[in-house]
């Protein structure tokens, strides 16, 4: 091994599963055999499996370990996802994409200012978005030869005018798959790049005189030294929370779901439609996620306990599911709601459930644990553990934490249903410092990059747009100074974008014939 003495260069991952691969997967191939990583994993422990849609970020990740979609997809049964589709909602019966597309403007103003003057009564995301013609049609954004949609698309001028194009940094879709199929799959893949994987129980962490982890003991293999150790070991927080007694802020104040009950259905791709998006489906208590992979349906019901019995959720969602699910077996799961008050302390770092979760209303589990790594990486220590470091990292990732936080607080206040109890208190709920003020602002004005949460925290301002016009729950006006200003180039914005859509559906094929080509050439 080479390397600065001065550099932390013993890495121990604690924990496996998703979260745990991802981490030594990406410090490997960051630091290659600079970095010593051993990932300590136990074998009674799986991954939870409700993490498996993502951001379309996540293509950065496959990306940095030089990972193809035609080489890690087909293992992982994963397909694609174009948007979050919200139902049930605003009413029954009634839906909406949140796209992975950005907001086109027009004369300073975003085209969801426009909707709301010219418009609508039209649904907003099909007015303003290509996306949700694509996914109504069940369309893959890639054609069958590989090209990615925006590689075809050129005005008459000759102007390239694609969904890339004016989505700036906006990749167009997202991946759905399965959590412990990637994990298997990045085991592979990390070992095989000198990654040691220690199959054991963790039964003791030794620390010293500092309250430094120096050690974990394990069942089988004995003692385990390092010098950074990273926390994968999900809602026990088993170095974070226990060893080191770092507390924990709960969001259940304003976010009360915190239990879910999931079931895996079985599908056939050669028979059922591949719907390209992540469904979540308003119910009594919370909502139903429905994900589709290549070999069965990914589906469960988050809900707060307050609210609903174990019983009557696992109830609520077979009926749901139909038929079938009948066989399928259902998985009751606790969730934690919240962070830990500083994910990285002393010389351990928590990523995934460890650090910290929200409800996967979202899918931002996978955003988490990615952003994490990014930013250890940003950060990555030297030998004098100089603490502007940790507390660089502390900032940028619980400001992503808090943000998604108020982001999906936002789903509930501004959902228009109100047909019980659960969603009426959903109203009234307490809210994070400064959503109340923001709200009174997007009241005349839609939300810009001026008026949201102000850190990163991985959703942009269209975002917010998409979950307010949708839910429908709180009224938004248009912009005094669009009655100004002509209307021509607006009304003409909407026109192209209904014909681009057109003409990708004329071209594109299904996600259905996408995947199939893939398995087949796999």
């Amino acid at each position: 091994m080479t390397g600065d003495a001065s550099t932390v260069r013993n890495v121990v991952v604690v924990g496996g599963g998703t979260a745990g691969w991802m981490t030594a997967s990406y410090l490997n191939a960051a630091f290659g055999d600079r970095v010593s990583i051993t990932v300590v994993e136990s074998a009674q422990i799986g991954t939870i499996g409700v993490g498996e849609a993502t951001f379309s970020d996540i293509r950065h990740f496959f990306d940095f370990l030089g990972l193809p979609e035609r080489e890690w997809m087909p293992e992982c049964n994963a397909t694609y996802k174009l948007a979050v589709r919200f139902q049930d909602w605003r009413e029954p019966g009634h839906h909406f994409y949140h796209p992975f597309e950005q907001l086109r403007s027009v004369k300073g103003f975003p085209l969801t200012d426009w909707w709301l003057r010219y418009k609508p009564n039209e649904r907003f995301d099909i007015a303003c978005f290509v996306m949700a013609a694509l996914i109504d049609g069940g369309r893959s954004p890639r054609h069958l030869d590989g090209r990615l949609i925006e590689q075809e698309f050129v005005e008459a001028d000759g102007v390239p005018s694609t969904i890339a194009e004016y989505q700036g940094a906006q990749f167009p879709y997202a991946y759905h798959f399965e959590a412990h199929l990637l994990a298997k799959y990045l085991t592979r893949y990390s070992t095989l790049r000198g990654v040691r994987h220690v199959t054991d129980n963790v039964v003791d962490v030794g620390l010293d005189e500092r309250g430094w982890i120096t050690h974990v003991d394990t069942a089988e293999h004995g003692r385990i030294a390092g010098d950074l150790f990273v926390d994968c070991t999900g809602f026990r927080g088993l170095l974070i929370n226990k060893a080191l007694a770092e507390p924990f802020v709960s969001y259940q104040d304003s976010l009360p779901n915190n239990s879910a009950v999931a079931l895996q259905v079985p599908m056939d791709m050669d028979k059922d439609p591949l719907r390209p998006c992540t469904t979540a489906t308003a119910q009594e208590a919370g909502w139903i996620w429905t994900i589709p992979l290549l070999s069965r349906i990914g589906t469960g019901y988050v809900y707060a306990s307050d609210y609903l019995e174990p019983d009557q959720a696992e109830r609520t969602l077979r009926e749901f599911v139909g038929p079938a699910g009948a066989n399928a077996t259902a998985n009751h799961i606790k969730m934690r709601i919240g962070r830990s008050n500083r994910s990285w302390v002393n010389n351990c770092v928590a990523i995934g459930l460890s650090s910290g979760f929200v409800e996967p209303l979202e899918s931002t589990g996978i955003f988490f644990i990615h952003y994490a790594i990014e930013q250890l990486v940003k950060y990555y220590p030297a030998a004098d553990w100089n603490p502007s470091l940790r507390d660089g990292y502390n900032d940028s990732v619980r400001h992503v934490q808090d943000g998604v936080r108020e982001f999906l607080v936002l789903h509930y206040k501004a959902a228009k249903r109100d047909d019980n109890a659960y969603w009426r208190d959903a109203k009234t709920r307490v809210m994070p410092d400064g959503l109340a003020e923001r709200l009174e602002q997007w009241r005349s004005k839609v939300p810009d990059a001026g008026s949201t949460y102000a850190r990163y925290h991985g959703l942009p301002p269209y975002s917010y747009n998409c979950i307010l016009l949708g839910m429908g729950g709180i009224d938004v006006a248009p912009s005094p100074a669009l009655e100004l200003l002509d209307e021509k180039a607006a009304l003409t914005e909407f026109h192209q974008i209904r014909d681009k859509a057109q003409a990708l559906l004329r071209v594109l094929p299904t996600q259905n014939e996408y995947f199939r080509r893939m398995r087949n050439e796999a």
